[in-house]
């Protein structure tokens, strides 16, 4: 997707909003893969410098950071799907399409931005925050306000974990709203008894099957996301890995469907398996 994504930039002087998304999208999450990776690699094989203070949160901040922004280009790719392809006559969808490809880089720029600002509270004593969250409150002054402190700070981190779900809510919308289009415009072809193919309907099937799995797909991540991120199972434990291999699989899964649902991706790795076995040949 990266790879033909950017050839579609590369050979035109104004990048189409589409590409720009899917670009944002593939390179967020091939980093994201890799540092998984990482993290994994490290848990494994170097486990005492893994939970040094600086290193832990580096790692989780800046991984932090990369799922965020994977979540939040995974949903606007639904909001322009749901944009460009939903047949509302609505004063306000009439003006969304008109100005969506503007809207699309100030949206992936906002998007960059709320991410880095949603990371920014796991840089500081994340492990220290938690457990001092709901410790008893020590009789110094001085102790008292270090422990208000962690408090406030704890707060805020869980608002930005509650901060995922907005991406969540974006590809719900959307997604019933793509198929309240496709419902509509079926029974409109039924009433019309067109026995023709009707290419604003296979629009609608391809966005709607590429919405829908995005979001079979982001609910499942979101638990799975949730479990690790609040610490519900035990470090090695068993439960602790399924979540793991769920997040790796789910940004996996939808580029399969994204790559299946569109001919432009699809072109390219047929063109190097039937180059691959010339040479082979």
């Amino acid at each position: 997707i990266l790879a033909v994504s950017s050839l579609s930039c590369t050979g035109s002087k104004t990048w189409s909003p589409y590409d720009m998304i899917m670009i944002s999208l593939s390179l967020s999450r091939i980093i994201l893969q890799c540092w998984i990776i990482l993290d994994l690699f490290l848990t494994i094989f170097c486990e005492p410098s893994y939970f040094e203070k600086k290193l832990f949160v580096v790692i989780k901040t800046v991984y932090m950071f990369l799922n965020y922004s994977s979540l939040w280009f995974g949903a606007w790719l639904s909001v322009f799907y749901c944009i460009k392809v939903a047949s509302f006559t609505q004063s306000f969808f009439i003006w969304m399409k008109q100005r969506i490809a503007r809207l699309v880089p100030w949206m992936l720029l906002t998007s960059w931005l709320y991410s880095f600002t949603a990371a920014i509270p796991f840089a500081w004593d994340v492990d220290g925050v938690h457990d001092n969250f709901t410790a008893a409150l020590p009789v110094t002054n001085s102790s008292a306000m270090r422990t208000t402190r962690k408090d406030s700070l704890a707060l805020l981190i869980y608002l930005c974990e509650a901060s995922t779900a907005l991406p969540l809510i974006l590809s719900l919308v959307s997604s019933i709203l793509l198929i309240r289009s496709l419902w509509i415009h079926t029974r409109q072809m039924q009433n019309n008894a067109s026995g023709f193919r009707d290419p604003s309907l296979e629009a609608h099937m391809k966005a709607s099957k590429s919405v829908c799995s995005l979001l079979i797909f982001y609910v499942i991540y979101f638990i799975a996301f949730i479990f690790l991120l609040w610490n519900f199972f035990l470090q090695f434990s068993i439960e602790k890995s399924i979540c793991i291999a769920v997040m790796t699989a789910c940004p996996t899964g939808h580029t399969m469907v994204l790559i299946w649902s569109n001919p432009k991706f699809r072109e390219l790795p047929a063109r190097i398996w039937h180059h691959t076995k010339c040479h082979v040949r």
